[in-house]
This record gives C-alpha cells, structure tokens and sequence, in this order.
C-alpha cells in the first residue's frame, strides 16, 4: 500500500514537472524558431477582386507590423443583374493592378456564395494523418463534385469522442477556371480563391475579436447569410426575391434567420444579427428595425478598425484582410485542400545561438585581455622605475648602515651608568670625613675601599639611599686604624637604575607610523 502510494506521489510530481519545463522553455523555443517573415512582422500587400451581380470591386491593402490598411477600393459596373464574363473580369483586374500600382502578387479572386457549398462534416480522428487525401477521397459523398472537378478546402473546427469535425467548401472548377484562364492570359496568376460570407466572417471577427452572430447580406433581387460562430460559418442560406414587396421581403428573411437565432439562444448567446445592404434604400432599413426582434446591427453603420471609403465594396477589403491578417483562418479553395506544414526556420536560431555563444566566449576573454593589459601597464611601470628602485634600495642599505651605527652608540651609552656618573654621586654621598684609598667598578658592581673618622655603618645608610646602587654590604669586617685614627672600611654593592636602551628608527618609516 505505502509503495503505491509513493509511486503515486513520484508519478504525480514527474508529471507536474514535465509541465512545469515544457511551459518554461515553449516561450524559448518560440523565439529561437520565430521566423523573420512571419506574417506578424513582415510587410505584405495583396488585391482581391469580387465577382457578383452587376457588379466588380477591387479592393487594395497593405500590412506593416501587423497594421492592415485599404489603400484603395474602386468598383466597375457591368450589366446589371448578370455575372461579370471572365474576359471583362480579368480586363478590370488588369485595369486595378494599374491603377493602385500594385505589383501584381497576392491576387485574390471572391466568388459568390451561390457558388459555392459551405458543410459541416465528420471524420474519426484517425483521418487526421492523412486528412487531405480523406477529403479528397470522400469529396463525391460530401458534395456533388469529385475532387477532380471542384476547388475545395477545409479546417478543423473540433474534436470530440474520437471524432474531427470539419468546415468544408466546395465550387465546381468549371464555373471558375474560365476566370483563372483569363486573369493568366493578362499575365496575372490567381493566389487564392474565397467566397463572400468567408471573408465576411473574417472582418467581422477582426473587428470584434469574436464573433458569435447571424449575418445577412440583402441586395435588390437576393439574399444570402449565414451564423458565424468564431471563426466557424455555420447554416448558411442564400435565395432570390419573387417580389418587390419589403413587407414580404423581411417574412422571407425572418424564415431564414429564426433558426440561426434559436441556435445562439440554446447556446445562451445575445440574439445579434448583422445586416449589409448592399442597396441604400432607407425604407428597408426601418422596416427591418421594426419587424426583426433582434439586436441588429447595419454594416454601414459599424466603426471598423480598417477604414472602407466605399460601402458596396465591403467583401473586397475583406478579401485583402482575411489574406493579410495571421489570424484570420480563412479557406483557400485553390489549394484543394492541400495544407503544408511549414518548418519552423532555424536560421534565426543559429543566428541567436552563435550571439550567445560569441557573447559568451567575450564574457570569458574580456576580464582576461583586461587584466592582461593591466599586467602589462603594470610591467611597463615597473621597467619604468627600475633605476628609481635601484637608487632607493641602495638608499635603503645606507640607511641601514646608519641606523645599526646609532644602535650601537645608543647601546654603548645606555646599557650601563658612565663611570663618572656613579664617582660624582659617590661624592655627594660620602661625609666629608670619609674618604676612599680604592675603587673598583665593573658592569655590575662597585667596591669601595676607604676610611672614615666616623661610624662606616652611616655611610651604609647612604649608599642605600643613592638611586644608583642597591644590595650596600659590607665586604669584611671593618677595623680601627690606630695610625690614622680612622675606621677601615670595605663595601660592595650592585648597579642599579641601568636605563632602557632606546632604539632608533627613521622618521616616516613603518615603525615609527605604528608608535
């Protein structure tokens, strides 16, 4: 029981520690693979060209650190009611190319959402190692076309038991290669192929961060529409108006755009819904206001982030955003859903590893080739000084010589009591009836021999009273000169008060600076 619980706790902390390092070095590990054209960084352009009734507009951008902005909008009209044929197509592509200058790279060509087949589809998970050839495969059960005969791409919008869920589109190439052929024939290469509510979703969520609403694009003869819910469109719709009646129109539409809203409101989500008129007509507008019971919002009433100077040409700068912006996830029907991996580049993390290596290497050697340098300044001095240093040490040994000099006189001079120092006190000690017929001084005693008419016992007193001499005796019996009539005397005593020898030492020196 205790091993299985201590291999729980090991378990445990193996597992916390190995998140704990990977979130440590995952920030790392993005800088050192972080590509220098990254779309967040490197500038681009690109010009996308929208086909509908009556109608192309074109649409040109620019992105510069991640700043998208519409440089230009311009539309030509054609018939109508009538799609535009390929040949003016690609004529008023040419034409815009000239006119905003554009370099003719990142062309984007917008198709009409009645092209194309918007689905929600299923997979195993299983498919997700082979995910584009399973599409490819399964295309002709998912829509009408095979995948020979269709542009087609797709994203993964979920996972969930073991199963992938899919945003999947579709267009019958037949109805867009005639467009293709003339665009080529100008010269001009197609780079990308989307569809109305596709790039509408995707301004929408530029604009908004998230986006989690039913939208609805209404023109003279039709409408179309779909509920974007962050990043995915789901129930798309589209029809044509049998009446001029706007009563009539608005029940139509409401039809269309209930079960969107039941849809957010089982998701406890605010009943929104965006509206583009594609027409100015104000009288629609109110009604719309009146009848719908949602919070509507109007396309040419909303503030966006990127400034369109030409209300009819929204789906053409939202084109160029879904192309330019990182994040936009927008789908590519002309890559037949074949999604390359791209490798995360390491030319910048070699060029990092080498910095780090070099600064390294610099961190290393640098305090050596500074001391170095100190050593060799150091070196210099000292050449520099070296007859100064050799004047000073003789200086040195001079003085020397000098000092052990002092010494010894000082030691000859205070290491006893000069002779004559002890033979003037002895003078002043000794009465006058007394005198001395001897004296022996050595280092450290004195005898004395002489006589006195008084009592030799009183000279004794004396001697002991003298500061320079201690241990006063008598030597031998003293004895009475009948001769002289004086008593004979002989005394010993030893030195004292031998003053300290003082030894001496030059000024400025470290000896004395310590005193």
């Amino acid at each position: 029981m205790n091993g299985t619980i201590v291999l729980n706790k090991i378990s445990s902390f193996a597992s916390s520690s190995t998140s704990t390092i990977i979130n440590a070095i995952n920030p790392l590990w993005r800088l050192l693979t972080f590509s220098l054209a990254d779309d967040r960084i490197y500038p681009g352009k690109a010009l996308c060209v929208t086909i509908e009734k009556g109608l192309i507009s074109a649409a040109f951008g620019s992105r510069w650190f991640s700043v998208i902005k519409i440089k230009q909008v311009k539309e030509y009209p054609v018939e109508e009611g009538k799609i535009p044929q390929p040949d003016i197509f690609a004529s008023s592509l040419s034409f815009a190319i000239n006119e905003f200058g554009a370099d003719g790279k990142n062309i984007i060509l917008n198709i009409p959402k009645s092209w194309v087949i918007v689905k929600t589809v299923e997979f195993p998970s299983a498919a997700l190692e082979n995910l584009s050839n399973v599409v490819s495969y399964e295309l002709d059960r998912i829509t009408p076309f095979n995948s020979e005969d269709a542009y087609y791409d797709y994203k993964i919008i979920g996972e969930k038991e073991g199963k992938i869920s899919l945003l999947l589109a579709a267009s019958r190439a037949d109805l867009i290669n005639p467009y293709l052929e003339a665009a080529n024939e100008k010269g001009i290469p197609v780079s990308k192929i989307t569809f109305n509510l596709s790039v509408m979703e995707t301004l929408l969520r530029y604009n908004n961060k998230r986006t989690e609403e039913a939208f609805l694009e209404i023109n003279k003869n039709g409408y179309e529409g779909a509920l974007f819910m962050n990043g995915t469109i789901l129930n798309t719709f589209s029809g044509n108006f049998n009446t001029e009646d706007h009563q009539e129109k608005i029940r139509i539409l409401k039809e269309q755009i209930e079960p969107l809203m039941q849809i957010l409101k089982i998701k406890e989500k605010p009943e929104k819904l965006t509206i583009f008129l594609k027409e100015k007509d104000h009288s629609i507008k109110e009604i719309i206001k009146t009848v719908l019971p949602y919070s509507i919002k109007f396309i040419d009433e909303t503030q966006f982030k990127v400034k369109i100077h030409n209300a009819k040409s929204y789906s053409s700068a939202a084109g160029v955003i879904e192309y330019l912006w990182p994040k936009s996830e927008g789908l590519n029907l002309l890559s037949k859903g074949n999604h390359q991996k791209t490798k995360p580049p390491f030319i910048l993390s070699f060029i990092l590893i080498f910095a780090i290596i070099i600064m390294w290497v610099l961190y290393i050697i640098a305090p050596l080739r500074v001391e170095k340098q100190r050593l060799n300044e150091i070196n210099k001095q000292i050449e520099m000084r070296k007859e100064e240093v050799k004047k000073i040490e003789s200086l040195k040994k001079d003085i020397s010589a000098v000092i052990d000099e002092i010494n010894l006189i000082n030691n000859f001079k205070y290491s006893k009591h000069m002779d004559i120092d002890l033979l003037k006190n002895l003078t002043s000690i000794l009465p006058k009836s007394a005198w001395l017929s001897r004296v022996r001084i050595t280092e450290t005693n004195v005898e004395l021999e002489g006589y006195t008419t008084e009592s030799a016992t009183a000279i004794l007193s004396r001697l002991e009273a003298s500061p320079y001499f201690k241990k006063v005796e008598f030597s031998s019996p003293t004895f009475r000169d009948t001769r002289l009539k004086s008593e004979r005397f002989n005394i010993k005593m030893e030195i004292e008060g031998l003053k300290n020898q003082p030894s001496f030492v030059p000024k400025g020196s470290s000896e004395d600076e310590e005193v």
